[in-house]
């Protein structure tokens, strides 16, 4: 199993997706578990301060360290090894994921990695970003979903996490699925170059003088693989 942490200031933006495949579907069979962490419940004050003014002056409010590092602490609590021996340790089968556009930006080598963790815990940020220091001291990846900005990391989590729980075995119907599809075989290791999988047709087979390629319905396997391979 593996379980899937996520520290939020918004968990609605994630419980109507839990409730729909693949999550349901691993939920369901035990794969996996989902829980979330309201950043706000860690907050300094009454108030729910979560974030404050950047030093050197700047726009907008940045998160602080301090709520970040007490939600984790929390997080850890109920794992035998707690966060400050996680940290030293920096275990590979348990990460600690800051979403940031500074990150290594995801691909599905990484999803594949990541699929063989026990543990997986999400920092989603807010605003104009997160103090660096949770960067630097308290995350083992930083990554990012492409090179665009959105208002935070909750959907680039999603991201992650459904590309993760796809590839837990027994989730998927068919279990080839995940392996023959676009990005699932590596062409080049070095430059992270995967194939993308070959154009789809079903019926009808021709819709408003727009047809399907001859070659998938000539019942030559061998042609439509060489067609299918690019060759």
């Amino acid at each position: 199993m593996i379980k899937f942490n996520i520290l939020t200031l918004f968990p609605q933006l994630f419980t109507s997706h839990f409730e729909e495949l693949p999550y349901k579907k691993a939920v369901e069979r035990k794969k996996a578990e989902y829980t979330l962490y309201n950043l706000r419940g860690y907050a300094l004050d009454k108030r729910g301060t979560v974030d404050d003014k950047p030093y050197g002056g700047g726009t907008g409010m940045i998160l602080m360290i301090e709520p970040i590092y007490n939600a984790l602490e929390d997080i850890f609590k109920h794992d035998k090894d707690n966060l400050n021996k996680f940290l030293k340790q920096r275990k590979n089968d348990k990460r600690i994921i800051l979403l940031s556009p500074r990150g290594e930006t995801y691909n599905q080598r990484k999803a594949e990695e990541l699929s063989e963790c026990s543990n997986l815990t999400f920092i989603c940020g807010r605003y104009e970003g997160v103090d660096s220091r949770v960067e630097e001291y308290l995350c083992t990846d930083v990554i990012s979903i492409g090179n665009y900005v959105v208002s935070g990391g909750e959907l680039p989590a999603l991201v992650i996490m459904e590309s993760i729980t796809r590839l837990i075995p027994g989730i998927l119907e068919k279990e080839d699925a995940s392996k023959n599809e676009s990005f699932s075989n590596i062409t080049n290791l070095n430059n992270n170059q995967y194939t993308v999988e070959y154009p789809q047709y079903t019926r009808p087979e021709i819709f408003m003088n727009m047809k399907v390629p001859k070659v998938l319905l000539s019942g030559n396997h061998k042609e439509i693989e060489k067609w299918r391979s690019g060759n």
